[in-house]
């Protein structure tokens, strides 16, 4: 499943022949037109940008980024980004692969742009597994509930954005997001350890068992949140109240300063908090509380939790407004490669939060704006004049060698904050009840197993790894050692 040859040629023609600027010139436009702020259900519904330049602006940044990605190239492994590095093979692992997907599903609903969709179509499906519940065998050695639930919610994505469906022989959207679900709400992934919450790994064999973080269980309350307002069935919700109760019982969120901390240990009862803060942690649940609040028809519960949590987020993450990664963005190269995609997902995940939830847009939106023009700012690297880092914040472009990687989740990043300028533009999710094309199966994912038994590795079907962002606080100048998975 590919372009034809004639549009990625006269594709390559457009992006690949543009002018290489100098280091110093900044190439993205995405045009200020002032404070124009035409209103509907409270929302702003309009970008005081450029809709036609903010468009040139991502297509140039999708251009880029797919230039990481060979998943579609003959022989290699569709729907990963190269890698994992454990076994020499790149710098990403296999979640991060699930993430991009999603990025460029949003981007293909804000911008019109198809060129991608089957680069997208090709790798949503293959990494899906036996199953069909995105547990490929293949990366159960590390296999996470976070790893899982950033494929689920890309699925749920699809879903909610009337991505073109695949092949009838083929899973559907809605019930690859319900599969994911229903593996993570069975009784054994909810343990009496901690008092219930998910562990951060699946297997019982894996490093990081003993681990329950926000993560893991900040997936599962936000597919179910989403697939609650999607599908109006009561079970996701009381699973996504039950979620949340669990995470402030554990005190995972900080009761009175509203931070979202990383998780604990069951060995200690989760109580060896580790409060590193990390933008996806909070934003993966703001997007979710939203939700909540609107398949609750704004109820005062969750349109408090929202509040608080939206606005110790934007103290915390967007300092002048703009977004930065508080656990590591002060020392060049203490990021990992999975904390340089972060920005890109919480650009998405607030953008999409205001039109659930529309009076968070006058809060959200011009911090939005601030924070991409800050990003597109620094896009001035590379042979091509246009590559972007992560250090939105500097004002100029930091050569990626700082943080040892290739760049993608920092591209990723721009892609999202440019594309999600358009959402003032963009209808709002879809369910069943507005227009939903995507079949649901409400028992998927109920024959799916813990710990699956890994088939050989072939040349069409290797990769795999989980997530590795839990790393610990060490001091007043964000210094990190790795976790300790042993109590």
């Amino acid at each position: 499943m590919f372009s034809s040859p004639s549009a990625l040629v006269a594709q390559a023609m457009l992006l690949g022949g543009l002018l290489v600027q100098s280091a110093n010139a900044q190439y993205y436009k995405i045009g200020t037109k002032g404070m124009r702020c035409p209103r509907r259900n409270e929302a702003w519904r309009k970008t005081n940008h450029d809709a036609d330049e903010i468009k040139n602006s991502a297509r140039a940044l999708a251009y880029d980024l797919m230039l990481q990605y060979d998943g579609n190239q003959t022989g290699m492994i569709p729907g990963i980004l190269p890698g994992p590095p454990t076994e020499n093979k790149g710098d990403y692992y296999w979640w991060e692969g699930g993430a991009m997907m999603g990025t460029y599903i949003d981007y293909w609903k804000l911008t019109g742009d198809e060129s991608y969709n089957n680069v997208v179509m090709e790798g949503m499906l293959h990494q899906t597994g036996d199953g069909h519940d995105y547990m490929p065998s293949n990366h159960s050695a590390s296999l996470g509930n976070d790893d899982q639930g950033f494929w689920g919610m890309s699925a749920m994505l699809a879903a909610e954005n009337k991505f073109p469906n695949p092949p009838d022989d083929k899973p559907q959207w809605l019930a690859l997001a319900q599969a994911v679900w229903t593996t993570q709400a069975k009784p054994e992934r909810h343990d009496k350890e901690c008092n219930g919450g998910m562990r951060w790994q699946i297997p019982f064999t894996n490093s990081g068992y003993d681990y329950k973080n926000t993560i893991a269980n900040g997936c599962f309350f936000n597919i179910g949140a989403r697939l609650a307002r999607y599908t109006g069935n009561e079970t996701y919700a009381k699973y996504a109240d039950e979620t949340w109760d669990w995470l402030w019982n554990v005190n995972y969120i900080d009761h009175e300063r509203w931070l979202v901390y990383d998780g604990g240990h069951v060995g200690k009862n989760c109580t060896d908090i580790n409060k590193a803060t990390f933008s996806y942690n909070a934003a993966i649940l703001i997007q979710g509380a939203a939700f909540m609040y609107n398949f609750t028809n704004g109820s005062t519960k969750w349109g408090d939790r929202l509040d608080k949590l939206l606005d110790a987020s934007l103290k915390n993450f967007f300092p002048k407004n703009i977004a930065y990664e508080v656990a590591c963005e002060g020392r060049k190269g203490a990021c990992s490669t999975d904390m340089l995609s972060f920005k890109g997902y919480v650009h998405r995940w607030l953008a999409v939060t205001t039109q659930v939830a529309p009076q968070t847009a006058k809060k959200i939106l011009p911090v939005l704006e601030k924070s991409t023009e800050a990003a597109v700012k620094q896009c001035t690297g590379g042979q091509s004049g246009r590559a972007c880092g992560f250090y939105w914040s500097d004002g100029k472009y930091i050569d990626i060698a700082v943080d040892g990687t290739s760049g993608a989740g920092e591209q990723m990043n721009v892609l999202a904050a440019v594309s999600s300028l358009l959402i003032g533009d963009a209808e709002p999710p879809t369910t069943n009840s507005t227009g939903g094309i995507s079949k649901g199966n409400p028992k998927a994912g109920e024959d799916s197993h813990d710990n699956p038994v890994a088939k050989e590795i072939t040349t069409a079907d290797r990769a795999g790894a989980g997530i590795l962002t839990f790393l610990m606080l060490a001091g007043a100048v964000g210094t990190f050692g790795w976790m300790c998975f042993t109590d």
